[in-house]
């Protein structure tokens, strides 16, 4: 579990560095401006629960269904790239990001089981 954990952290501090560097209004590559915190909020949602399941039950060999995540990243394409913009002009749809939703998903659901 504590590789969980560092993996977490890892990707909360990469996604908040990068909220705050919009913030103050630092140009980043496009790459990292636009796609790489749609990549990791999955992985970082799933392993928070993730995590949370685990201490709750006592049972580090609890892993995170396939179909609960692809339920979770359909639910994210269908807020951030539908719902949202379709009611606020700050947000955008893009068929990447949801693609990014899925794959990081997939990834999240082969790698959850070494930590």
């Amino acid at each position: 579990m504590r590789k969980l954990t560092i993996f977490l952290l890892v990707f909360f501090t990469v996604g908040l560095s990068i909220y705050t560097a919009q913030l103050v209004h630092m140009v980043l590559p496009t790459v990292v401006n636009n796609y790489v915190n749609d990549f990791i909020i999955l992985p970082i949602v799933l392993s928070l629960g993730l995590i949370a399941i685990r201490k709750l039950r006592n049972d580090d060999t609890i892993t995170i269904p396939l179909s609960l995540i692809v339920a979770l990243a359909t639910g994210y394409a269908i807020y951030f790239e539908y719902f949202l913009p379709t009611f606020y002009p700050r947000y955008t749809a893009d068929i990447i990001d949801v693609l990014l939703y899925y794959v990081s998903g997939i990834l999240f659901f082969f790698i959850q089981k070494k930590f």
